[in-house]
């Protein structure tokens, strides 16, 4: 059932596939009145974008431009398939979700109200445990044992976050070593900038929750143009795998869209898109949004802590619209998350 949501979600639905002399990339810097000033903030955040590429991929900065013949016919099918919604790899949405978000919007919702709907679903009640006792998440060292449990020792804000990552967890599951590196480090990647977009909406006394979920379809839809592409690749007999190069054109063409199908499919609210669109298409002179500012500094924060190539620290402060004392702690907090999750399991 499409419902209201659904409806009115059209009307933020996804603009035709970007072209390449249109395409729009991950970071949009809001155009400043200084062409100089833009002309330099747009090599910064191109630089950042193709630092990420080279780490999601594990592939040096050559492999990514090295275009093969048939890429071409690889990528109209992928734009056929966004355009007509015939994605096979986009993430089921848990039937519990819309009755979810309604009760946790709720000011009178009660903890018991929060366990028996997550209770409800089996599958989601499974992942909601293991993303409990992740280190990006459980608070000490005690196993959180059941969904009660973790309601009580996250609270409702903390519960809003897990609830946003269980939904992403299934796609985790990978079919060789090159797509599970992909998803291990696209899966860091989004937890941080969703946790990076949650502080700086705090500070902008906006909806942290909201920003948190937002801000993990990014890497959400890295995940799925990955294995739709792979799909199509198999299909087509172009091999078992997309290239790097024809990945990496997929992702900068497509990864607004994809964002914008996925909070269509899970009948998002309309806030969703409207911040979605405001990243992919910054209005001038208008200050970043949270989840604009929250790419950019989560992504050079996993950069950073990976060890890759980064962004001076200076650099930092000129692309994203947050003073030195607003980003002092921010970086502090993700490097703790990061940290607490590289210690638990081998780091990708």
């Amino acid at each position: 059932m499409l419902g209201f949501f659904s409806w009115i979600s059209g009307l933020f639905g996804p603009p035709p596939p970007a072209t390449a002399a249109t395409e729009t990339r991950l970071f949009n810097p809001a155009q400043s009145s200084s062409l100089e000033q833009r002309s330099s903030d747009s090599d910064l955040v191109h630089q950042l974008e193709e630092h990420l590429f080279c780490w999601l991929l594990d592939v040096p900065p050559a492999k990514l431009h090295s275009e093969s013949p048939g890429d071409e016919r690889l990528l109209s099918e992928l734009e056929r398939r966004l355009r007509t919604n015939e994605m096979e790899e986009l993430p089921r949405r848990p039937g519990s979700l819309p009755m979810l978000m309604r009760a946790l919007s709720s000011e009178t919702t009660d903890r018991k109200q929060i366990t028996d709907i997550i209770l409800s679903d089996p599958s989601l009640t499974d992942q909601l445990l293991q993303v409990a006792n992740s280190p990006y998440f459980r608070p000490g060292d005690n196993t959180i044992e059941s969904v009660d449990q973790a309601v009580f020792v996250l609270g409702l804000d903390g519960i809003r976050n897990v609830i946003s990552a269980a939904v992403m967890r299934p796609m985790m599951a990978a079919r060789n070593s090159r797509e599970a590196l992909f998803a291990q480090r696209a899966w860091r990647w989004g937890l941080t900038c969703a946790r990076a977009a949650e502080l700086i909406a705090r500070i902008h006394r906006d909806d942290t929750s909201a920003h948190f979920m937002v801000g993990l379809l990014p890497a959400l839809a890295y995940i799925t143009i990955r294995r739709e592409l792979g799909r199509i690749c198999r299909s087509q007999n172009a091999g078992s795998e997309p290239e790097p190069a024809v990945l990496r054109t997929a992702l900068i063409r497509h990864q607004w869209n994809a964002c914008q199908l996925l909070a269509n499919v899970w009948n998002l609210p309309p806030k969703y898109h409207a911040w979605l669109l405001s990243a992919e298409r910054p209005a001038p002179r208008q200050p970043h949004s949270a989840l604009t500012d929250g790419l950019l500094l989560g992504t050079r924060e996993v950069l950073r802590h990976a060890r890759q190539r980064n962004l001076a620290e200076d650099n930092l402060s000129q692309i994203v619209h947050l003073t030195p004392e607003q980003i002092k702690p921010l970086r502090q907090a993700l490097l703790r998350m990061l940290q607490e999750g590289k210690a638990s399991q081998a780091g990708a």
